[in-house]
């Protein structure tokens, strides 16, 4: 058996898909195996979540991870210094005593993520198989349905229309390789009437063509055209998947709709979003009110919860404990899964066992500053979330994750099974 002690951490500045500076951890163990990992970024973030450190000041606008990266060659590299890196859960909470605060804001959750994730592909590396399977041992597992953008808005697009994304998913497809292609042909298509309109203005931040829309309703109407104009049926074949984000345009219940020009209550936003579900083919609404409503979260899943799944991001923050409570209050039906949100491996995965236990779907997701890293993918199959979320189908720190999962359904052959339809998470 491989020696899997750590013998070696090495933290380095990288660049992330806005060209802002990032964390990327090299770890080696005594047999000689190694693996890599680089911390993503979010834009839209929840009050709960690991922070990144940065450098702050003029230098590269404050983004800098100087002392980030320093955690990673100095504090870090001495506290996990001949550890066992097949014991991730001893190395993640070394890390988390070793930083000592409530949100990794000491030592940084860019560091501290970066690490947990290295370790976990050099504990893979030493096994001999790839990391899914390294995580899956034994047991089945299925290929995600995938939920990739088409329009990106919010955070991710200078705030050009309220809703952060405009998203398709597949539940018709019959595997992930065909959901791509019925994807591609959307996007493509969405991009051809834009062009016609004299819409056509680029991408946002996670690859999604530019919202140059004159409300959010028209949004969704041309992404309604755009799959009936690659040929699909809305619903059956190709469904719309939306993350709201309202976190970002809401607070102490008034949400403040700036393409509109308005402002709604919580009932008022709940009432809003269902009219939406009822005229657009909508299987998936991700925070439909903000952070700080768990009863408008309530009070649009029992509203709406048994024909779409809504899905806590912001609310939830890959937190074990939260994701019970959303579960015992039937404050949502699923939650997204964001490894830099919790900050380990460990506690990433005990919110996805939280949500499994409640019946949840999980969607194992990027975030709006990506890079070629593709963990992601691989704990989605490994721990047979069902879900993957990206981002959009352009750019190629999005083109790389669904290029991976693409490899990996072609390596199971006959015994792959694609999640699909079944893997949405509705009120039961």
């Amino acid at each position: 058996m491989s020696d899997t002690r750590i013998a070696d951490i090495k933290g380095r500045r990288v660049w992330d898909s806005r060209g802002r500076p990032t964390v990327e951890v090299d770890v080696r163990l005594k047999s000689g195996a190694s693996g890599r990992a680089i911390a993503p970024a979010g834009a839209s973030m929840g009050s709960g979540e690991a922070v990144d450190l940065r450098d702050g000041g003029a230098k590269l606008g404050g983004y800098d991870v100087g002392r980030a990266v320093n955690a990673v060659n100095s504090e870090i590299a001495v506290a996990l210094a001949s550890m066992d890196a097949a014991d991730q859960a001893a190395i993640d909470q070394a890390m988390i005593a070793l930083d000592g605060t409530a949100n990794k804001g000491r030592l940084g959750g860019n560091a501290i993520v970066a690490t947990s994730m290295a370790v976990l592909h050099a504990a893979a590396a030493a096994s001999g198989v790839p990391l899914w399977q390294h995580l899956a041992q034994d047991r089945k597992v299925r290929i995600p349905l995938p939920e990739i953008q088409i329009f990106g808005g919010g955070a991710h697009a200078a705030r050009r229309v309220d809703i952060q994304d405009f998203m398709v998913m597949c539940p018709g497809a019959a595997s992930f390789a065909q959901a791509l292609e019925w994807t591609a042909e959307v996007y493509l298509a969405a991009g051809h009437i834009m062009k016609q309109a004299g819409k056509l203005q680029g991408v946002a931040d996670e690859g999604g063509y530019w919202p140059a829309f004159r409300s959010n309703e028209e949004a969704l109407d041309t992404l309604v055209a755009s799959i009936l104009k690659a040929g699909f049926k809305g619903g059956d074949d190709v469904a719309i998947s939306l993350d709201v984000a309202a976190s970002e345009f809401g607070k102490n219940g008034t949400y403040t709709l700036a393409l509109d020009d308005r402002k709604l209550d919580t009932g008022a936003m709940i009432d809003m979003l269902g009219r939406w579900c009822e005229a657009y083919p909508i299987i998936s609404i991700e925070d439909p009110v903000a952070e700080d409503d768990a009863e408008g979260f309530a009070a649009f899943t029992r509203a709406y919860g048994d024909r779409c799944q809504v899905i806590g991001d912001d609310f939830l923050v890959t937190n074990a404990a939260r994701v019970g409570k959303a579960a015992a209050d039937g404050a949502t039906t699923a939650v997204l899964i964001k490894p830099n949100q919790a900050g380990t491996i460990t506690e990433t995965r005990a919110a996805l066992d939280a949500g499994k236990a409640a019946g949840f779907g999980t969607i194992v997701s990027a975030r709006s500053g990506e890079t070629e890293d593709v963990t992601i993918v691989h704990l989605s199959i490994g721990w047979d979330a069902g879900q993957l979320k990206v981002g959009s189908f352009s750019r190629s720190e999005r083109m790389a994750k669904w290029n991976e999962c693409l490899r990996i359904e072609e390596t199971l052959g006959r015994d792959t099974v694609f999640a699909g339809r079944g893997a949405l998470g509705f009120r039961r």
